[in-house]
């Protein structure tokens, strides 16, 4: 029962965080759609309550539905490439009185029935809701700022005027881990099954690549990232409270196009999924692996923005700084299946619907990522000119 204590405890926090986010949004913006491929807001304030209410009670346990219509409406999200935009109305979508009053009935009747929903189910539905809660922030970035509601007290962390060197620092030859076995705790389909691959010598940037070192890229005709405002010489920064001149110690965020386009002006290469581990995990004599700190980094809802790249002290094995937190960083490699892939019988889709060769692979974690989500084995994944996620990079030399 320990456990399961555990587990509601995580359940409630989780939904008192996507609660706070939701409470940003000014009531009449709950319509807006800040970024023209997703939903409106209006959609995600139902989605969480539906899923786990499809997922839990009539999924797991067989329960009858109380409101089959809001059931299939709030069922599932949607991921159009770029410039392929849902055509809905404002109208076309119920009252918000009408959905906290479905999100109200769904929470009573799930309270009441936690305990006797498997516990995988329940891993999915904090899962679940902690990913949105990232979306959720990036789309709230992308709001305009008369249309969300502002802390009393913004936190921006100072940015330098210049940013660090980043030299390449080697990573030594050695075996790593993608996956976990199964049975060895909660994972995702994709996740499963555990393979161990060898990776030859390689060397890798100290810190992601910083606003800074970008901002040279940009002025050699690059074009700016989707965050940048302004014009060349006269930067700022989108943050998720207002705009401040562009700190250059900060990770940029862009997409893993613009981010290999980077990689190649520099004569380098984006790390394979397997270099990210073997960089972010391994050790240095190449026999062990070790998990991510969870007390240390920028993730976990502990900042609002990203930290300078040298705002940790030290490094890993390898003295590599912040390969978990303050920012996802792209892969050049392709979202697909580990050997042994099974997709949930219960979620079919979740994974096995971006096998297409259009998404890569995302390793570490943002500001905005719930710290069950920092696990080794864990695997973000977007399309390569996805722009609105807080992802950035940093090159690797094959040698």
């Amino acid at each position: 029962m320990v456990a399961r204590a555990a587990l509601r405890r995580e359940w409630i926090r989780s939904r008192q965080r996507t609660d706070e986010l939701f409470r940003r949004v000014a009531p009449e913006a709950l319509y807006a759609r800040p970024i023209p491929e997703r939903h409106r807001l209006i959609f995600y304030l139902g989605h969480l309550e539906a899923f786990d209410w499809n997922q839990m009670a009539r999924g797991a346990l067989g329960e009858a539905s109380f409101h089959p219509e809001f059931d299939r409406l709030f069922e599932f999200g949607i991921d159009p490439p770029v410039g392929q935009t849902p055509q809905d109305q404002p109208w076309d979508w119920p009252a918000v009185r009408e959905v906290e009053g479905y999100n109200a009935e769904v929470r009573k009747r799930l309270e009441a029935l936690l305990d006797q929903v498997p516990e995988e189910r329940v891993h999915v539905a904090i899962e679940h809701r902690d990913m949105h809660a990232e979306t959720f922030v990036y789309l709230l970035q992308n709001l305009a700022p008369a249309q969300k509601v502002a802390p009393s007290v913004a936190e921006v962390a100072p940015g330098a005027a210049e940013a660090p060197a980043n030299p390449l620092t080697p990573v030594t030859a050695g075996a790593v881990t993608l996956g976990r076995r199964r049975g060895d705790g909660f994972g995702w389909d994709n996740e499963f099954e555990e393979m161990r691959v060898e990776v030859p010598a390689f060397a890798m940037q100290r810190y992601k690549v910083t606003n800074g070192e970008y901002l040279r890229f940009v002025s050699d005709g690059a074009a700016p990232p989707h965050f940048w405002r302004g014009e060349a010489g006269k930067w700022r920064l989108q943050t998720l409270w207002g705009e401040i001149d562009l700190p250059l110690d900060w990770p940029v965020y862009v997409t893993q196009r613009e981010a290999a386009a980077y990689a190649r002006w520099r004569g380098l290469e984006l790390p394979t999924e397997a270099q990210f581990q073997r960089a972010a995990y391994g050790s240095a004599d190449g026999a062990t692996e070790t998990d991510p700190d969870p007390a240390r980094g920028n993730f976990d809802f502990r900042h609002s923005d990203p930290l300078p790249v040298t705002a940790h002290a030290g490094g890993n094995a390898f003295g590599l700084a912040q390969m978990v937190g303050n920012g996802w960083e792209w892969t050049s490699t392709v979202f697909g299946p580990l050997p042994g892939f099974e997709p949930f019988s219960f979620y079919p889709g979740y994974s096995a619907a971006f096998f297409d060769g259009q998404h890569y692979v995302l390793k570490g974690a943002s500001a905005h990522t719930a710290a069950r989500l920092t696990r080794r084995s864990f695997r973000n994944w977007f399309r390569p000119d996805y722009p609105y996620v807080f992802a950035g990079f940093r090159c690797v030399e094959n040698r």
